[in-house]
């Protein structure tokens, strides 16, 4: 897998799922890059049931973790980690490979 999830992040992931009815032994955790953002490019997480061929999939503990290959190249070397301090609550993406970052931390940039 080409990025890291930190075990705050691991354990948010378990709650939303759990409040949000999700069955982690059908759903997986999709994460991906798509092109938006003033920077540029955007994370995105969602929920989902569909493996392609060319994903990349990782278990940890109970959760899978599905990344297509063109996201995984953004996203190589990253650590997806989850934060609840003054800076805002929520998911955040440590990018070595992000040249910029927009002001709201939501995009970055090549």
């Amino acid at each position: 897998m080409s990025i890291q999830i930190s075990n705050r992040a691991l354990n948010q992931i378990r709650t939303a799922a759990g409040n949000e009815a999700v069955d982690l032994s059908q759903v997986m955790l999709r994460v991906a890059v798509v092109p938006g953002g003033c920077s540029g490019l955007s994370y995105e997480l969602g929920w989902d049931t569909t493996l392609m061929d060319t994903d990349e999939v990782a278990s940890l503990d109970e959760v899978r973790v599905v990344v297509d290959r063109k996201s995984a190249l953004y996203l190589d070397g990253s650590t997806l980690d989850f934060t609840d301090g003054l800076d805002g609550q929520g998911f955040h993406f440590d990018n070595p490979q992000a040249a910029r970052t927009c002001a709201c931390g939501e995009s970055f940039g090549l």
